[in-house]
């Protein structure tokens, strides 16, 4: 098995090499990556005591943002090093104030994982979510450094509970401790004889709990918004904004802040087609448009501060792989609608079961559901549903903490 799995991992440079030539993202993948252990033995003293995190992407990384920062806080003689595997984390991440040392994740192979763990030399290492990389888990145990692992989810169709999985489950046993999303989780690892589990929830909702309690506000968004009520869509894609498009003229009191997630020319340029009266975000302090009643936003950055302006949500994903962040919205008490495909998220199940989450197959369901939540009291009370449910899913960061503490002491 670990022959196929190191066949995979040179499959996928292989891959990478290829798509670089028709693809950006491939391309800062490669290119992040030259020269990444010189520049590490330059930036890095082993001999400083370090906290390292590894986060796959931009949505894990806010994640586990509570925890970093706690860390940061709590062992001020710690360097803090970041990892990401993905550009869209690196290249948006690449300056945060509260780490140390961050840099792209190298390639999971036996010598890259043993000279990019010598050369860091972290007092404990921490993994988020669905980041399992063999040869680093077990360059970490080989050396008896803690590795922990949080916010995690399990499910029985991974590979970890099959037959075949024999690999699988021996990288989990490099994990010192777990702390898992729900009982479901912990039942799951249990049947594979691994106990060092704690369900602490998801820090998530620690993470937007703390920025619906201090957003940051756009005195431009708000002057767009007036008085009038505001639907955001916020990570949509083609097959959303198309069903969304159709609400503009059936709605006309109400303001719409479309923030897709592409944001590459010729999309925006879709979206200017469909809305009719609109603006883009970067247009917005010189428009000439008068009393627009579309705002587009043309940047990374702002979506999660944007739902504090917001009566009604929209989050995308949900006609494709799957829907993206739901919690960003209900924590400032806003009721959220997102396609068809969400059944792997805990908390659309959970947002649903609430009513304070509504799920459409189509453009008449859209309608439907918003037809419903023009009755104030229906609006507020599945938007103060969505915000309870956010506040009592809080303190994972605690129970983390916690453990982190009697390692480190």
């Amino acid at each position: 098995m670990l022959f196929l799995y190191n066949l995979g991992i040179r499959f996928y440079h292989f891959l990478i090499i290829i798509y670089q030539h028709f693809n950006p993202k491939a391309h800062l993948w490669l290119q992040g990556r030259k020269n990444l252990f010189e520049k590490i033995s330059k930036e890095v003293d082993p001999n400083s005591p370090s906290i390292w995190f590894h986060f796959a992407s931009l949505g894990e990384f806010e994640q586990g943002r509570p925890v970093v920062e706690c860390a940061k806080e709590s062992y001020p003689a710690h360097k803090i090093i970041i990892t990401f595997f993905s550009p869209s984390g690196y290249e948006l991440r690449k300056n945060y104030k509260k780490a140390d040392h961050i840099f792209y994740l190298p390639l999971d192979t036996n010598k890259n994982a043993e000279r990019f763990v010598q050369l860091i030399n972290p007092s404990l290492a921490i993994f988020t979510k669905y980041e399992f990389w063999y040869y680093f888990y077990n360059e970490l145990n080989q050396r008896n450094i803690p590795l922990i692992v949080i916010s995690a989810i399990f499910r029985e169709s991974q590979p970890f509970f099959k037959w075949y999985g024999g690999l699988n489950r021996k990288l989990l046993s490099f994990v010192n401790h777990f702390f898992v999303q729900d009982e479901n989780s912990k039942k799951l690892l249990s049947g594979i004889n691994i106990h060092s589990v704690t369900v602490s929830g998801d820090t998530r909702f620690d993470r937007v709990a703390e920025n619906a309690g201090n957003p940051k506000t756009f005195d431009e968004v708000q002057s767009f918004c007036a008085d009038a009520k505001v639907f955001v869509a916020g990570s949509t894609w083609p097959e959303d904004e198309k069903i969304i498009a159709a609400l503009f003229g059936q709605y006309p009191s109400w303001k719409f802040i479309i923030a897709p997630h592409e944001i590459k020319e010729e999309k925006i340029n879709s979206l200017i087609g469909m809305a009719g009266s609109s603006v883009r975000y970067s247009r917005l302090k010189n428009t000439t448009e008068t009393n627009p009643q579309v705002l587009i936003i043309d940047n990374i950055g702002m979506l999660s501060a944007l739902y504090q302006y917001a009566d009604i949500a929209y989050i995308g994903g949900g006609f494709g792989v799957g829907i993206h962040n739901t919690l960003e919205a209900a924590a400032f008490g806003v009721p959220v609608i997102f396609g068809p495909n969400y059944q792997r998220f805990r908390e659309a199940r959970a947002l649903i079961e609430r009513r304070a989450g509504f799920t459409i197959k189509n453009a008449a369901d859209l309608n439907a559901i918003m037809m419903k939540l023009q009755e104030p009291s229906e609006r507020g009370r599945a938007g103060e549903m969505a915000k309870l449910y956010v506040e009592t899913e809080k303190g994972a960061t605690g129970k983390i903490m916690e453990y982190i503490n009697i390692l480190i002491h």
